[in-house]
């Protein structure tokens, strides 16, 4: 349940896992970069919310396994890696190092790759 990623900085208290529907995607902002959380059975996943061909809220799509969809143009994206599956995005998005203790969701706030998006 807990990514090894994590760079040693402080994780960020996001939700509590009840806050999370499973397959539902969620926003919140981790250190005001908009983070997409999605439920997926005893896992959460965290990529950055916003879609790198138009820019659209991810959380606004769909969850099919463990990819998600964006609601505009329909580019797929994979909730573990960030990769781009379908297109019409090209560009990967960042994940986040998800950790759940005592109930709650934490995500560091050090993004897995530098985006345009995030500063």
């Amino acid at each position: 349940m807990s990514d090894s990623r994590s760079t040693g900085t402080t994780l960020v208290d996001v939700a509590g896992i009840d806050d999370l529907a499973p397959g539902e995607p969620l926003l919140v902002r981790v250190d005001e970069i908009p983070v997409c959380l999605v439920r997926l059975d005893d896992e959460v996943l965290a990529v950055h919310d916003v879609c790198t061909h138009a820019l659209e809220s991810l959380s606004g799509g769909w969850v099919d396994d463990d990819r998600i969809e964006c609601p505009r143009h329909g580019a797929q994206f994979s909730l573990r890696t960030g990769d781009v599956l379908t297109p019409p995005a090209t560009q990967t998005l960042p994940t986040f190092a998800v950790e759940l203790r005592d109930g709650r969701v934490l995500v560091d706030p050090t993004p897995s790759r530098e985006h345009p998006l995030i500063r």
